[in-house]
C-alpha cells in the first residue's frame, strides 16, 4: 500500500470513529462503563481512583516525565519524535528510558549476577496482598529514618500475620514531595541523599520469617538515602524477590486488605523498568 494510501486510511478511520462517538457517544460510554463495572461519575478526570466491579482501584503510579527526580540526577526519559500528524498522519516517538526511574520495579538481576530479569518474575507474584507500614510521623522529624523490625511487629500485632507472597510497602509521606526535586532527593551540599528506606535488619527479618514477594517504598531507593553499601538491595534482590520504588498514593489505600497489581515491563534481560501499578480495595 502506498504512503498516501496509508495516511488516507488512517484519516478515514479517525473520521469514522469521531462520527460514531459524536452520534452515539452517550450510549457507547454507558455500554463501556457497564462492561467494566464503572459507576457513573466514579472516575473523575485527573483523579487517582475509580470504582469498578471489583472494588475501588487506586493508581499508585507517578507520571514518568523528564521532570521526575532521579537517583543520579539526569532526566530518566527523553523523547525523539520521528513521526507527526502534519507530515505522516500519525504521531510516534522513540523513547530513551532509564530502567530505574519514576515508579518502577527492581528485578533480582538489578543487584545480582545471575538473578531473574524483569521478564522472568512470576505473574502470580505481581498480583499480591498489599501491606502498608506507615512511618510518616517519624519521617517528618527524621528524613533518614528507616522501617524497623518493630514497625513490622506493630503491623502484625494489629492485623495478624503477614499474608503469603505479599508486598510490604513503606509509607513515609515522600510521594507528596515528588514535585520538588530538592525535597524529594534530600540532596545536601556534599551531594548525599536523604530520605527513608528499609533497615537491613527489617529486610533480613522479612527474608527469614515471611514469604513476602516484594518490598516497596515511596522514595528513590529501597535503602535509605545516606546508604553507601545498599545493604537492603544486596540482601533482598539476590534472594529472588523484587522491589518497587517511587510508589504514589499510599495514603489512599488501607494498611491491610488491599491487593497490589504490578504492571511490570516484560523486557527480555531487563534489570527492572517503569511500571503502571494499581491497588484494588
Amino acid at each position: 500500500m502506498c504512503h498516501h494510501c496509508v495516511i488516507q486510511s488512517v484519516k478515514d478511520r479517525m473520521i469514522s470513529r469521531r462520527n460514531l462517538l459524536t452520534a452515539g457517544g452517550v450510549g457507547a460510554a454507558a455500554a463501556l462503563a457497564g462492561s467494566v463495572g464503572l459507576t457513573p461519575g466514579s472516575a473523575e478526570a485527573g483523579g487517582h481512583g475509580a470504582k469498578t466491579g471489583i472494588g475501588e482501584i487506586i493508581d499508585m503510579t507517578h507520571t514518568l516525565s523528564p521532570e521526575f527526580p532521579t537517583f543520579g540526577g539526569p532526566p530518566g526519559i527523553a523523547y525523539d519524535q520521528v513521526n507527526n500528524m502534519k507530515e505522516h498522519g500519525y504521531n510516534l516517538f522513540n523513547l530513551s528510558i532509564n530502567e530505574h526511574t519514576a515508579t518502577h520495579i527492581d528485578a533480582p538481576l538489578h543487584f545480582s549476577a545471575d538473578g531473574k530479569s524483569v521478564d522472568e518474575i512470576e505473574v502470580a507474584d505481581l498480583v499480591v496482598p498489599l501491606v502498608v507500614i506507615n512511618i510518616k510521623m517519624r519521617a517528618a522529624d527524621d528524613v533518614d529514618t528507616q522501617v524497623t523490625p518493630d514497625d513490622i511487629k506493630a503491623w502484625t500485632d494489629k492485623h495478624g500475620p503477614l499474608p503469603e507472597r505479599c508486598c510490604v510497602a513503606m509509607n513515609s509521606g515522600w510521594s507528596a514531595k515528588a514535585g520538588n526535586e530538592a525535597d524529594f532527593t534530600g540532596r545536601d551540599a556534599e551531594k548525599k541523599l536523604h530520605f527513608p528506606g528499609f533497615h537491613i535488619e527489617t529486610t533480613r527479618m522479612l527474608l527469614e520469617e515471611s514469604s513476602a514477594a516484594a518490598i516497596a517504598v515511596d522514595t528513590l531507593s529501597l535503602d535509605h538515602g545516606p546508604s553507601q553499601d545498599f545493604a537492603t538491595h544486596y540482601a533482598w534482590l539476590p534472594a529472588g524477590r523484587y522491589g518497587i520504588e517511587n510508589l504514589a498514593n499510599l495514603d489512599a489505600v488501607p494498611e491491610a486488605g488491599a491487593t497490589i497489581v504490578v504492571g511490570a515491563p516484560k523486557t527480555k534481560g531487563g534489570t527492572g523498568g517503569p511500571a503502571r501499578i494499581f491497588a484494588a480495595i
